[in-house]
């Protein structure tokens, strides 16, 4: 009886062990910080209770320091297990140096088309490195209380747009516009890059920069800077040095009743807004003109090459294709848009606003996303600090143009 006991206890004790010992924790990688109660509240709980054995931890870094932090984790040894992937060029860097490992086998990959997955493939198509989760598209958030208060119609085009600015000014309650320039990248991302696909034309301008056909300093380029550089005159006191936080507060707080604005606003302006908030997309240049938006492949989810746990890592990024998590993502984090094959349902009326703009808008990504950021000095990078010039007066729409432009020509032959 003793000895039956002792070999019970063994086993129970052989089994606890295995257990304790297939036990991993994954950690992600991510510049998503504002996401962070979501994922411990919402995704990962998900994931745990269907994987037990397999915890999940979700470790942000701030947005603009994210790829400086990411690229010294990995030459470092010291990067989480799951890699949250910019789209393009950035991501592709990484897999180009084997930060990154290839998911191309992965069973999940079939949930996505091969447009979804472009934004993580070699050029060739051969490798995908990124499991796809979500695009965002641009546009503006508008406080409608604010407007219906001072009878303001949604602006359709440039001139009214620019009439609507003036009001909000002359009535002197609010803020015509919240938006700063200290942390740069907004006035790239949610000014340039916003309203620049009317001018462009969407795809056909991008992919006429990337053959080298069209340049920077072309006007169809160059028109977005004029545009930005009117909007000092709107964007308040102090501007110069307002952060990305400061400018969402300001909105939030009910203070500002325009916010240039990305689709990945809407779940944390829903929680902290109190008034009746709508949209509209970027106005055109002029009445009849074509609508064009950025609706970005934005984000997705890789595995580092290095990872001491690769099959745990697995499991999770194929949860990461699934339709499950893609409904669970697109509506606990509304204005990220699936991008999985399977239709999603969305709940949020905002979020469903701006999907809503891909019925009269024609779709392009960030212009300086593929290719064109692969040298030095980085396109995407200037734009940042050129954008925040024109809008700061301090650099002429012309100069940013040029410099922009001899910038990529020095390493970017189908510039020269």
């Amino acid at each position: 009886m003793k000895k039956t006991m002792r070999f019970a206890l063994l086993a129970s004790t052989v089994l606890a062990s295995a257990a304790q010992a297939e036990d991993v924790t994954l950690t992600i990688e991510s510049w998503r910080n504002d996401d962070l109660s979501i994922w411990q509240d919402t995704i990962i709980p998900a994931f745990e209770a269907a994987n037990p054995g397999i915890k999940v931890v979700f470790a942000p870094s701030a947005p603009a320091e994210y790829n400086a932090v990411l690229n010294s984790k990995l030459d470092a040894g010291s990067a989480g297990d799951l890699i949250t992937c910019r789209p393009f060029d950035a991501s592709l860097e990484l897999y180009n140096k084997g930060q990154l490992a290839d998911l191309s086998g992965l069973a999940s990959m079939a949930n996505f088309s091969d447009v979804a997955k472009s934004a993580w493939q070699t050029d060739d198509g051969a490798a995908t490195f990124c499991v796809p989760m979500a695009s965002v598209i641009h546009g503006f958030i508008f406080n409608a209380d604010a407007f219906a208060e001072l009878g303001i119609e949604v602006p359709k085009t440039e001139a009214e747009f620019f009439a609507a600015l003036d009001k909000i000014k002359a009535d002197g309650t609010y803020i015509p516009m919240a938006m700063g320039t200290n942390d740069q990248w907004e006035a790239a991302t949610m000014g340039y890059q916003n309203i620049g696909p009317n001018y462009w034309k969407g795809e056909e301008g991008r992919k006429a920069l990337i053959a080298g056909t069209q340049k920077l300093t072309d006007e169809a380029w160059v028109a977005p800077y004029r545009q930005l550089a009117k909007w000092k005159d709107y964007l308040g006191d102090g501007f110069e040095a307002q952060t990305y936080p400061d400018s969402q507060n300001l909105f939030t707080l009910g203070r500002a009743a325009i916010y240039p604005a990305g689709s990945w606003e809407i779940s944390g302006f829903n929680a902290q807004a109190g008034f009746k908030m709508g949209a509209f997309p970027p106005p055109v240049p002029a009445v009849g003109d074509d609508c064009y938006i950025s609706d970005h492949t934005d984000i997705a989810l890789g595995m580092n090459a290095k990872t001491a746990h690769p099959d745990a890592a697995k499991v999770f990024l194929d949860w990461v294709g699934s339709p499950e998590f893609a409904t669970l993502y697109a509506n606990a984090l509304p204005g990220f848009f699936s991008l999985n094959s399977t239709p999603v349902e969305m709940e949020d009326p905002l979020a469903k606003e701006f999907v809503g703009w891909r019925e009269t808008c024609k779709p392009t990504i960030r212009s300086t996303y593929q290719i064109l950021s692969r040298g030095t000095p980085n396109l995407e990078n200037e734009t940042w600090n050129a954008s925040a010039n024109v809008i700061k007066g301090t650099e002429t729409p012309e100069d940013a143009a040029k410099r922009l432009q001899d910038g990529l020509a020095s390493w970017y032959a189908p510039q020269k």
